[in-house]
């Protein structure tokens, strides 16, 4: 056996040897270990980033899916920022049944005779239906209303009084009288005057020619945040004269009043349902006979309303700026507080002072 005999001075490279080695093998176990624990800490930022990038993805995906909601009746849709169309339609029996009244945001009727017939002005903005019609021609009090909605008034023709305004650019209009054919178009089958016809579509593609603002500009009204019906039936009676008499039954299992003319079931002729509304607004109004078949309603100014909606009855009055015909009309509760609606479609009923309204629970 050889014995090795080491003087100090190897014994103390030894040691130096075997520190360097021991601090060779902790820096590497060190560096070892932070790698590891960076690798860790990238995987983990990159699954924090991807995270949130999928839960931006399902937050960009909701705010698609949410959209705006209609100034007019406060349903959510596409082109609820769009400016409305207003067309007038006849309220002639030969004309019943209307077609595409049923998807307007808003209808209003009102007497165009003193104690006689009415007509139809109808708002499109959320729904397109295949045809429009029949179309039929302007009345001066029409217009107040219509430009109160910032709408593009659609007509065939108009009375004199109505024209007169029209032709002198109080709005922006669409006359079927100088489009017939290429806007508004005639369907056989149908006597004249109630043949005639038209589409939103037709109706914005001849605005946008006409460098017609698309973009609404109206207030808008305000809207319940949910429903809030009653759980009993009723009935509302408008009392204009004969065949032209309105009925609504109101059905609190859908919270939807639906709509009677003269007694008989009023349909859309497209879909050959019911109409049906969420709100039936009824607007008192004073009506004087001018000249052979024309009338002058008030309503611009005040009068007394009634609101129908959740089948509960609420008495107030309207309001119009007499000065500003692009004013809004207003609609208040008894203590002075604008009524809000329930989202969905307005009927809004104008109706002479001394024509009766009543309404019955069933």
């Amino acid at each position: 056996m050889i014995k090795i005999v080491l003087n100090d001075i190897q014994k103390k490279y030894i040691i130096i040897a075997v520190a360097l080695l021991i601090l060779v093998v902790i820096f590497f176990a060190t560096i070892d270990k932070w790698l590891w624990s960076r690798t860790i800490t990238i995987e983990n930022e990159s699954q924090d980033r991807m995270a949130l990038s999928d839960d931006k993805s399902e937050e960009e995906e909701k705010e698609a899916d949410v959209k705006d909601q209609s100034l007019i009746n406060g349903i959510e849709c596409d082109s609820a920022k769009a400016r409305p169309f207003a067309i007038m339609h006849a309220g002639d029996l030969e004309a019943w049944p209307l077609s595409g009244i049923a998807d307007a945001d808003l209808v209003v009727e009102m007497p165009v005779v003193t104690n006689g017939i009415t007509r139809y002005m109808s708002l499109y903005v959320c729904q397109e239906p295949a045809e429009i019609g029949s179309i039929r021609s302007a009345r001066h009090d029409f217009i107040p209303l219509a430009m109160g909605f910032d709408a593009i008034f659609a007509h065939w023709g108009g009375s004199h009084y109505a024209l007169e305004k029209l032709n002198n650019g109080i709005m922006d209009n669409v006359n079927a009288l100088y489009l017939d054919g290429s806007v508004f178009f005639r369907k056989p089958g149908l006597p004249k005057p109630h043949d005639g016809f038209t589409t939103v579509e037709k109706l914005r593609e001849y605005s946008e020619r006409q460098g017609y603002r698309l973009e609404s500009n109206f207030a808008g009204y305000k809207f319940y945040d949910q429903e809030n019906p009653t759980e009993k039936n009723g009935k509302i009676t408008i009392g204009y004269p004969s065949v032209y008499k309105v009925a609504y039954h109101y059905d609190f299992t859908k919270n939807l009043y639906y709509r009677l003319k003269g007694d008989k079931i009023d349909k859309d002729k497209l879909t050959s349902e019911q109409i049906s509304a969420k709100n039936v607004v009824i607007m008192f109004a004073a009506s004087r006979q001018i000249e052979g078949q024309y009338n002058d309603m008030d309503i611009e100014g005040e009068g007394e309303a009634i609101v129908y909606q959740n089948g509960s009855e609420i008495r107030g009055k309207w309001s119009k700026d007499k000065k500003d015909m692009k004013s809004k009309l207003f609609f208040f509760n008894q203590a002075g507080e604008e009524i809000k609606f329930v989202p969905g479609k307005i009927w809004i009923q104008v109706v002479q002072t001394n024509q009766e309204v009543s309404w019955k629970v069933e």
